[in-house]
């Protein structure tokens, strides 16, 4: 496996830039390896979020340097795949925190029988944005953290939780006479 290596220098202040560059590089699933130096494996995943945070450095008039890199040895190298790996299990473990947060969510809804179509609205907004970040987690999870399973599943049953509501929010309608009801 080929690795990118980034070099990044910015200027102290404003601290904001730094901000900027240090999110891009996260949100593309860049390992940090310390002040300044990230890696990503060098595949077509990781393309766009490099070249946006080479962008950000650039415009905040501070230093990028990208080089290619390879372990010397095979176990350089699944040292680099165990420390990257390690980061997606960690990113997994949050989504899996924030299903669990989604189900809680609408299991107290149903509890307080907030059944209205603006809730069911927001709880759908939730699960397209778990969506979405399952979909961005499983392009950046290039050597496939063992989360990786589960969370495609605990992700079907947010979206079963979710459709369950969803009835239960057009049967109170119904049931109430609401605008949905001919």
């Amino acid at each position: 496996m080929r690795w990118l290596l980034l070099l990044i220098r910015l200027p102290a202040e404003p601290s904001r830039h730094r901000v900027a560059v240090w999110r891009e590089l996260r949100k593309a699933g860049a390992l940090s390896l310390g002040q300044g130096v990230w890696a990503v494996p060098d595949v077509p995943a990781f393309a766009d979020g490099v070249d946006r945070a080479i962008a950000l450095t650039r415009r905040a008039e501070g230093e990028a340097i990208a080089l290619e890199a390879a372990g010397r040895d095979a176990q350089d190298a699944a040292r680099f795949q165990a420390l990257f790996t390690a980061a997606r299990s960690a990113d997994w473990a949050e989504f899996l925190a924030d299903c669990g947060k989604f189900e809680q969510e609408i299991a107290k809804e149903i509890r307080i029988a907030k059944l209205t179509l603006a809730e069911l609205e927001e709880e759908e907004q939730s699960l397209e944005r778990l969506r979405r970040w399952h979909r961005d987690l499983t392009a950046r999870d290039v050597f496939g953290a063992p989360e990786a399973a589960e969370s495609g599943d605990r992700l079907k049953q947010c979206a079963a939780v979710c459709e369950d509501y969803a009835e239960r929010v057009f049967r109170a309608l119904h049931d109430a006479g609401g605008p949905d009801t001919p």
